[in-house]
Order: C-alpha cells, then structure tokens, then sequence
C-alpha cells in the first residue's frame, strides 16, 4: 500500500486530465468505504481527515486507525487534513504522516493568511508533502466555521495571482459558487472564473462543496482547472441512509457490524459514482509506475 504526496497525486491528476476524489472519513467503516470503493475502480483517493473528526477523536488516534485499514490495500492513498487553521496541527499531522495538509486562513486578514499559507508551503516543500491553500470565502458550513452564502463571494483572478505568488501553495482552493453542507438551491459554477484563474496561476484547483453539484458542472469545471474534489455530505447521508434501511428490514437487530456495514455498503456506491465522474477510475497503475520510477 503506498502513500502518495498530495503534490505528486495532484500533478498526475493535471497530466491526465481527471480530478482526484478527496473523500472526507469520519471512522473506520467511513474509510473502508472509501478504501473499497477506490479498490474496485483502480482509482487514485485522498482520503480527508476534518476538525470535527479530529477533535472527537485525537490526530494520532484516527490517523492511527485509518493507516491499519489502509494495509489491506494496494492502491495510491493521500490522507490529507482538511481545513486546519492552526500552524501547530499542521505540524502534528505532518510528524503524524500526513501527506498532504490545508492551511484555511481564509476567515484572516490577506496578510496573514498569506504569511501562514507560505511557512506551511516551505515546511510542505522540504518534505515534499502536498500543501493545499484557501483564497475566498465558501459558503455554507465546514465543521464549526460558518460563512452566510451572502458573504462568499467568487474569487478574482488578481485575488488568486497574488495568492499565488505570495506563497507558493501546490494546490488552491476558490471560492467559485460552490457551498460546504446541503445546498438550498442548484449551484451555478462560475466556471469562466475557473479556467481564467487556472490559465494565470498555473496551478491547480480544488472544488470544496462537491457534493450535489450537477454532474455535467463537474465536469466542465474539471476541463476548467478542477484538479481535486472535496465530498463529505453526500458520503454521510448515504452512510446514515444505508443504516436507516436496515434498520426498516431489521428493526429489533442491534448487531453493530451488520448496522455499520450497511452504512458501509451505501457510502462505497456513492464514491464510486464519484471516482467515475471525476474521470480518476483505472488511473491508479499509471500514477503507481510514475511513483515507483
């Protein structure tokens, strides 16, 4: 089972024009879902370790959890911490084995989340870890931190350049119209946005709120820069849906591994719909063999 860099992961992604699926985990069927469902497809996977995940349970221990379902396989895994607004964790997940860490300082001032970003960037590029960062304001709710959808506006191209190339991130994550948590009304991705950011920073671009946005914008948004994109809601209401049926055809079972695997079962289907739509189902040999050289 190899770990890949984040960097390394994102960068075949470009190559080849498909997005990696970064799926966020919350325990350890949620992960084998995860695992199972990259394993049928032969796809590539970031598997994202969030804050609310992280504060229940301990960095160690999740990461410690998740590295022992991980041995059973033999496909490119990136676990990457999602959304950390604090330096210190950063370097926790990175002696942790993280291999590939998000600085969101965008709830900061522009100078400040510049000047985090980049000593997570030069800390990401002496141990060739993957550092992903945030420019904008996205809507909705990420773990703790809301953002009324008023307020998360669409990222500009000179926002972006600047961002750029003040830190030197591997990864950048835009605000372009998506939204974290359920969406009241269908999306429209500024997708134009997307590929004039794309063309300027030549780097690549991460779609955070992933879940429920429109197939067919998806894809244009891949053909637009896209190269990684994040879903977590749609995975745990299929995991939550999973055990609600089971319970409807076994109201009196209380057999835990049988409840958790139906919850298992369904969140597989959903990520490998995913990894399908994302174009990344049957990359992993190629990304393996650009690895192993």
């Amino acid at each position: 089972m190899p770990y890949i860099s984040g960097k390394q992961m994102i960068a075949h992604a470009v190559a080849n024009k498909y997005a990696v699926g970064a799926f966020s985990a919350h325990n350890l069927e949620s992960v084998q879902a995860i695992l199972d469902a990259a394993n049928e497809t032969q796809s590539p996977v970031m598997i994202q370790i969030g804050q609310r995940v992280i504060n229940t349970h301990g960095i160690e221990v999740v990461k410690a959890v998740f590295d022992a379902a991980i041995l059973r396989y033999d496909i490119p895994v990136c676990i990457h911490l999602d959304h950390c607004h604090n330096y210190d964790q950063i370097a926790q997940a990175i002696r942790c084995g993280f291999d590939s860490v998000m600085f969101d300082g965008s709830q900061l001032s522009i100078e400040d989340n510049i000047h985090i970003t980049r000593q997570t960037v030069q800390l990401g590029k002496a141990l060739n870890i993957g550092v992903e960062g945030e420019i904008g304001k996205i809507g909705g709710t990420e773990d703790d931190l809301s953002v009324d959808e008023k307020d998360a506006l669409i990222t500009t191209v000179e926002e972006a350049k600047h961002f750029v190339d003040q830190t030197g991130v591997d990864y950048l994550a835009v605000s372009c119209g998506t939204a974290h948590g359920v969406y009241t009304q269908e999306p429209k991705l500024a997708l134009e946005r997307l590929a004039e950011i794309t063309q300027v920073t030549a780097t690549p671009l991460v779609l955070h709120g992933g879940s429920g946005v429109p197939d067919q914008q998806v894809r244009h948004a891949i053909e637009a820069g896209i190269a990684k994109v994040n879903v977590d809601t749609e995975l745990r209401q299929a995991f939550v849906a999973g055990i609600k049926e089971y319970f409807e055809h076994h109201p009196t079972d209380n057999t835990l591994a049988f409840i958790m695997d139906a919850g298992k079962v369904a969140m597989k289907q959903v990520v490998v719909e995913k990894i399908n739509l994302f174009g990344s189902a049957h990359q992993a040999a190629s990304l393996l063999q650009e690895y192993q050289a």
